[in-house]
């Protein structure tokens, strides 16, 4: 056998019978990759189902006969059409289930928030929903095809008359292509059809089941390149406890929980313990360590658990056998236009059942009065019966819509006996005049086709809109910076001398905490700084005098410096903010002569000025050797400034004399009521300028008031804010509100007497229905109200300063009126007149000043006494 195959030249006559294999590989993987693509990972655009879905529902209408069945007969149906496993089936009708859409489910089909799966096939049971059968299926609309195996036909799109595909969503990967559409409002999405069809533009955002919060401003329509930050709701509970009571899309409570957990293992947040209380709610408990900030950790949160996620859609669709890319809103259009077709295929099909229905009423009338079927009996053949017929109805032909066939002769024939000898004209004159209202009926929405549409959508709102409304609230997210929010969870060392500073360094001077998110400045006493990212060990150069937390953007940490000039051998003074930096780079804080060198350096927070005594050398030439130097004489400028000359002598030694106090001012605080959040960044509205000990008074729809810091990371629910402005104690408080339990409006006038920070006060009543109408702390409030005395409304106005004195937080007010109020709303205060005493047109008047300015407050010549320049 060896030796037969051996043979010469074998070989080369085998190398002509080969065939390539890379053009093979070639077609094989196009074919692939194009049966995935069409028949698995993506949806048609016509009725926004996978081929898999499509099957199911097209298996679970057969079977349909009202009653549940065993999922697992239904996947087996759906295997006569689905030339797959029974598991993928399985897993695709616990996914329609679960979306509570198109599939009423019984037993334990898994639950979406927790992530725990449904049971098994045989355990659980499943049938068509009202809103399915109405809307998904019409086998006169339907384009069918025959099954894999050729025994069955199937659809090759279901006729479906509804935006399928954006209200369920679809998540699909295929071979070198993705899609992921969201899942949007069934409300907002009928809506939106009804706009369309009236020729307005719309735009719908997705809306998810788990609720949730979503900022969609760069949604970008759903196409690629967009991204959704979805977040969980987050509420204090008190001080030592967060609820969390609904989660992001596409996260379970396990997984977030597992999130939390790991952030704090690596310490970016600090928290005692997690509960899971989920039952028919979400509703996991966050309890926080000791001295921790709840609005702190909830940015925290936010900033390093799965509390927040991002997620990237990629609306890609199947039109025409090809995987096509498109906005949602063009998709909407797409369906709302599909739709109308349909809708216009039935009436068509409607008024030609009805003509039909008409037509044979007229020819079995015709037929039964005249007496016809009498013409035939002395007929012998079959023929002869049909030509009898045929004359009998001749004088009536040219009234009838189309030509009498064959088909309609036949029919005749075979009206009973029975029914002849029992025929009622007036019946029959009834039952067509009902055909004939119906299709004229069918006419008119023919005729106005866009109207009837419309209908068609609000009948569907009215029947099937009632608990489906929104369940996301749609917000704008502030940025969360993760270095701002993220816990202390390590300890700043540095050796001053070697010039080394880290978290690892833990037999060296201990500086602050500091999370491993931070960075660090460092200023030396050759007078150079450098900002670096927080390290175990970090050599940033050898006499460091300062080391500290560095925070971007901060405009109130200022060093006073003063340096000695290396070629000058003048002492200069400076006071300079940090500013933008790159890491690990020098910036020299000096002219950068050598032998220059860092006499003096404080870092202060809130940009202090101290006042610093200088002694000079027993050798300097000048008359006075010892003077003070108040750095608040000088203007903060930036770091590459040089600086004022302090004095021309050598220094010897320079002392604290005083601590100083802040030349920066308050800080302008503003209030964004888009993110519920204060800034500085003067976006929103101006609260006030805040100092030190300064607190912002909050009034709550709820009724409660709060007191708080101004701490940049405090966050305020927008919806439930009536009243946010900076606290005066000397301030009256006027109120009105609801009372739940007479029905009836109260007024009230307190000031605040509590001191405790960030702790709410009620201080309506405490009925369930109770709500705050109206707050606010102007001297001589009005409100508007709208009256109802018997039938007739009248408005009035009220002085609240004149209906009641001011009384303790705790009373309960008086009536604001007897009768029923509509309507309440408070009148804007006029505006004061500033009186002419205070007018002040000299021109030295701070009313001169105009905001932007610049006052020049660099030393004069007749100031050099003072600063030492001698």
């Amino acid at each position: 056998m060896s030796e037969e195959l051996n043979k010469p030249g074998d070989s080369d006559e085998s190398l002509h019978d080969s065939v390539p294999v890379t053009g093979m590989y070639k077609d094989w993987f196009l074919d692939y990759a194009s049966y995935v693509i069409l028949e698995r990972a993506v949806p048609a655009i016509e009725d926004g189902l996978k081929p898999v879905q499509r099957r199911i529902l097209h298996a679970m209408k057969e079977m349909d006969d009202g009653r549940f069945n065993k999922v697992a007969n239904i996947i087996g149906q759906s295997m006569q059409y689905h030339p797959h496993g029974d598991q993928s089936i399985g897993d695709a009708i616990v996914n329609l289930g679960q979306k509570e859409l198109l599939i009423e489910t019984q037993g334990n089909w898994g639950d979406v928030r927790t992530g725990d799966s449904a049971a098994a096939a045989r355990y659980i049971e499943a049938r068509l929903s009202k809103f399915a059968l109405e809307v998904v299926f019409n086998p006169q609309t339907t384009e069918w095809q025959l099954s894999y195996d050729g025994r069955k036909r199937e659809p090759v799109t279901l006729p479906v008359k509804f935006p399928l595909l954006l209200a369920q969503g679809v998540e699909g990967i295929a071979v070198g292509l993705s899609t992921k559409i969201l899942p949007h409002n069934f409300c907002e999405l009928i809506e939106a059809s009804i706009e369309i069809l009236k020729g307005n533009k719309t735009n719908v955002l997705p809306d998810f089941m788990l609720g949730g919060m979503a900022d969609f401003s760069e949604y970008n329509e759903g196409l690629r390149g967009g991204k959704v930050k979805v977040r969980a709701r987050i509420e204090e509970q008190d001080s030592k406890i967060l609820l969390i009571k609904e989660i992001p899309y596409g996260v379970t409570t396990d997984s977030l929980i597992d999130s939390i957990l790991k952030a704090n293992d690596k310490g970016k947040i600090k928290i005692k313990k997690v509960v899971d209380n989920t039952a028919k709610d979400v509703e996991i408990q966050i309890h926080l360590a000791p001295g921790v900030s709840p609005d702190v950790t909830i940015d925290a949160l936010y900033a390093f658990t799965d509390c927040e996620i991002s997620i990237s859609p990629n609306a890609c669709v199947i039109i025409e056998d090809k995987p096509v890319f498109l906005t949602v809103n063009q998709i909407l259009e797409y369906n709302t236009k599909q739709t109308k077709n349909l809708l216009k295929r039935e009436l068509e099909i409607r008024k030609g059942e009805l003509m039909e229905k008409l037509l044979f009423s007229s020819l079995e009338k015709i037929f039964i009065e005249n007496k016809i079927y009498r013409d035939i009996e002395e007929c012998t053949t079959w023929d002869a019966v049909l030509e009898a017929i045929d004359q009998g109805l001749e004088p009536y032909k040219p009234d009838f819509y189309r030509t009498i066939t064959q088909e309609d002769l036949i029919r005749l024939t075979e009206i009973k006996i029975k029914r002849i000898s029992k025929f009622d004209t007036f019946k029959a004159d009834e039952l067509m005049r009902r055909l004939q209202d119906e299709l004229k009926e069918v006419n008119y929405n023919l005729k106005h086709l866009t109207e009837y549409s419309i209908n068609y959508y609000q009948n569907l709102l009215e029947k099937y809109g009632k608990g489906r409304e929104r369940k996301t609230e749609i917000r704008a997210f502030d940025t969360i910076q993760a270095s701002v929010v993220a816990a202390n969870n390590a300890k700043l060392y540095v050796n001053r001398a070697d010039g080394f500073v880290g978290m690892g360094l833990k037999k060296d001077e201990f500086v602050s905490d500091c999370s491993d998110l931070d960075d660090i400045i460092v200023i030396r006493k050759d007078g150079k700084m450098m900002v670096s990212k927080i390290q175990e060990k970090n050599f940033m150069g050898k006499d460091i005098l300062h080391v500290g937390i560095y925070r971007k953007n901060d405009d109130r940490l200022t060093f006073n410096l003063i340096y000695l000039d290396g070629t000058s051998g003048r002492a200069m003074v400076k006071r300079f903010q940090p500013g933008g930096v790159t890491r690990d780079k020098e910036y020299d804080l000096t002219k950068g002569t050598k032998g220059s060198k860092t006499l003096y350096l404080t870092a202060n927070p809130n940009g202090e000025a101290e006042i610093v005594t200088v002694y000079l050398t027993q050798g300097a030439k000048a008359r006075v050797k010892v003077f003070d130097f108040d750095f608040s004489t000088i203007e903060i400028k930036g770091r590459g400034a040089g600086g004022n000359i302090l004095t021309k002598y050598p220094v010897r030694k320079i002392q604290l004399k005083m601590e100083g106090v802040s030349t920066l001012g308050g800080l302008d605080i503003y209030y964004d009521a888009v993110v519920g959040r204060i800034n500085t960044d003067e976006r929103g509205k101006l609260i006030g300028n805040f100092l030190g000990e300064d607190k912002i008074l909050v009034c709550y729809k709820s009724g409660d008031y709060e007191l708080t810091n101004f701490e940049l990371t405090n966050r305020y629910e927008p919806a439930e804010v009536l009243l946010i402005e900076k606290f005066d104690p000397e301030k009256v408080v006027s109120a009105v509100y609801f009372d739940g339990a007479s029905k009836t409006f109260y007024v009230k006038r307190f000031q605040i007497e509590t001191t405790t920070v960030n702790k709410k006060f009620n201080f309506i009543s405490d009925h369930k229905s109770s709500y705050l109408k109206i707050v606010s702390t102007d001297k001589q409030p009005q409100v508007s109200a709208q009256i109802q005395k018997g039938k007739e409304t009248e408005t009035v106005d009220y002085d609240l300063d004149m209906l009641i004195d001011i009384k303790g937080w705790k009373a309960m007010g008086n009536k604001l009126s007897t009768h029923q109020v509509n309507e309440l709303s408070l009148i804007a205060p006029k505006a004061a007149a500033k009186p002419a005493e205070q007018a002040d047109n000299s021109p030295d008047s701070a009313d001169d000043f105009e905001v932007g300015s610049t006052l020049d407050l660099s030393p004069k010549k007749d100031d050099e006494e003072q600063l030492g320049l001698f």
